[in-house]
């Protein structure tokens, strides 16, 4: 038998409505007073407010999100997966934080379950840091669609400065300085740890010796010293770039830093004794990166210490990088210089001049003693995407830049073998000259080539000078830089 009670108000002992029914419109409890479903039961019908009830526990691994849930997600120790319900209800919601900031550094991957994810059937990676994210699930075609998305941080406010030609990259500012300047903090961030900033500086490169009519050239430039570091975004750690791994951000205040970018060491002028000189120190703050060394020859010396080592003259040995030393080294040695004999006569050895050293490359030693042997090719510098470090031509890209290479030594060949002069490393390295024969005695080869301007590469060694009225003048090194990035945004 079924029963029926039929009331419009039921009221607690207070004489307060608790249930009320007015014209189809029906109230439930008092003002004041909490709904509550009891343990293990459940509602249909009501829908969702668009709300998630975020999870205590922080997810660090795999699993498998449920609706209605929110989940910190911290990938600090390693990128890892959340995975979408595998049968979702339209109405299903779930949502996730960047609990550490470093989804940049170490991806979120949200996977579908099965489903499409804003109308398509791939995963979502997540590379923003300090992300939150909100998903809906809307039907079959659409799947799930985000709702709410925002970075940041609640109320803060960012570093501001001034200095510097100034670029954007994301949510980093770069400030690159080609001359002296000053880098002026004006406004600090509300969040300590945003007060850093990252930093590469790399001082002038080594140039090479003049050279005599007849007489053997020199070895390469060393590369101007390169400190950087790379902690407030993600530029990874490889062997294309090992400089920068490990190496903390610089903490700031709001005050002016100056900052000096160093020249590039000059050339000797032409005929024998003439050295050339080191490159100059640049610096920012507490870093400062040391010139590199100028290449050695048998008339002026070993090729001299620096940053990175210029690169030896026969027979003198090559110069050493990371001088002064600091950890990381700044800088790498330059490459030995060889003499092999092609004619027992005086005069007749073919000689190849060790090449500088780059950042993160030796310089080469010359000739090996085999007959096709050449200059020593300069050490590579270290490269840097675009978007970490700013392009010289503003662009934001993953493609690698370097900076820091060595000058190629040059050879001398008075017999007819055509022996190159080194290569110029990565980084701005100028390439070694070599005569190639004696019938070619005015070819433009013979002529070394400078560090490039802002790279601090070290110079390349013209080879032997053409005519005793035309003697070569030694080449530069190529001037330093200074960028500077931090989050602005």
């Amino acid at each position: 038998m079924t029963s029926t009670i039929k009331v419009n108000n039921i009221q607690n002992q207070c004489g307060a409505n608790i249930i009320n029914e007015n014209s189809n419109t029906i109230t439930l409890g008092a003002s004041g007073d909490t709904i509550a479903l009891a343990s293990g039961a459940s509602q249909s019908g009501f829908g969702r407010t668009g709300t998630v009830d975020w999870q205590t526990s922080i997810k660090t691994a795999t699993f498998t999100a449920a609706s209605g849930e929110g989940y910190f997600c911290n990938t600090s120790g390693g990128a890892f997966t959340v995975n979408l319900p595998s049968s979702p209800s339209v109405g299903d919601i779930v949502a996730i934080k960047d609990y550490a900031s470093t989804f940049d550094t170490n991806n979120l991957t949200i996977g579908r379950g099965g489903s499409n994810m804003n109308g398509g059937a791939n995963d979502s990676v997540r590379s923003t840091e300090n992300e939150s994210l909100t998903l809906v699930y809307a039907d079959a075609t659409k799947g799930w669609l985000a709702v709410e998305e925002g970075t940041g941080f609640v109320g803060e406010n960012f570093m501001t400065a001034t200095g510097g030609t100034i670029t954007t990259c994301g949510n980093f500012k770069i400030h690159t300085f080609t001359g002296p300047g000053t880098f002026t903090v004006s406004d600090l961030a509300t969040s300590s740890p945003l007060n850093v900033v990252d930093y590469l500086v790399v001082a002038g490169g080594g140039g090479t010796p003049g050279l005599e009519y007849n007489n053997t050239p020199s070895g390469g430039g060393g590369a101007g010293g390169l400190r950087a570091s790379a902690t407030t975004f993600s530029i990874g750690c490889n062997p294309a770039k090992p400089l920068v791994c490990g190496v903390s951000a610089l903490p700031v205040s709001a005050q002016g830093y100056p900052v000096v970018v160093g020249g590039g060491g000059s050339g000797g002028s032409a005929g024998p004794g003439n050295a050339g000189a080191n490159g100059s120190t640049s610096s920012f703050s507490t870093i400062s990166s040391a010139g590199g060394g100028v290449g050695g020859h048998n008339s002026t010396g070993p090729g001299a210490n620096g940053g990175s080592g210029g690169g030896g003259g026969q027979p003198y040995p090559a110069g050493t990088g990371n001088t002064p030393p600091v950890t990381p080294a700044q800088g790498t040695p330059g490459g030995v210089g060889v003499g092999f004999p092609t004619n027992p006569s005086p005069g007749s050895d073919n000689t190849g001049l060790g090449g500088g050293g780059g950042a993160i490359q030796p310089g080469f030693s010359g000739g090996n003693q085999t007959p096709g042997g050449g200059g020593g090719d300069g050490g590579d510098g270290a490269g840097f995407t675009n978007g970490a470090f700013g392009a010289t031509n503003g662009e934001c890209s993953s493609c690698l830049q370097y900076f820091a290479g060595g000058g190629g030594g040059g050879v001398y060949t008075p017999n007819p073998s055509p022996n190159p002069g080194g290569i110029g490393g990565l980084g701005g390295g100028g390439n070694g000259g070599s005569p190639a024969n004696p019938s070619c005695v005015t070819s433009p080869a013979r002529v070394g080539q400078a560090g490039t301007t802002n790279t601090g590469g070290g110079g390349g060694s013209s080879g032997g000078a053409p005519s005793p009225s035309s003697p070569f003048v030694g080449q530069a090194g190529g001037s330093g830089i200074v960028v500077i990035r931090y989050k602005y945004q």
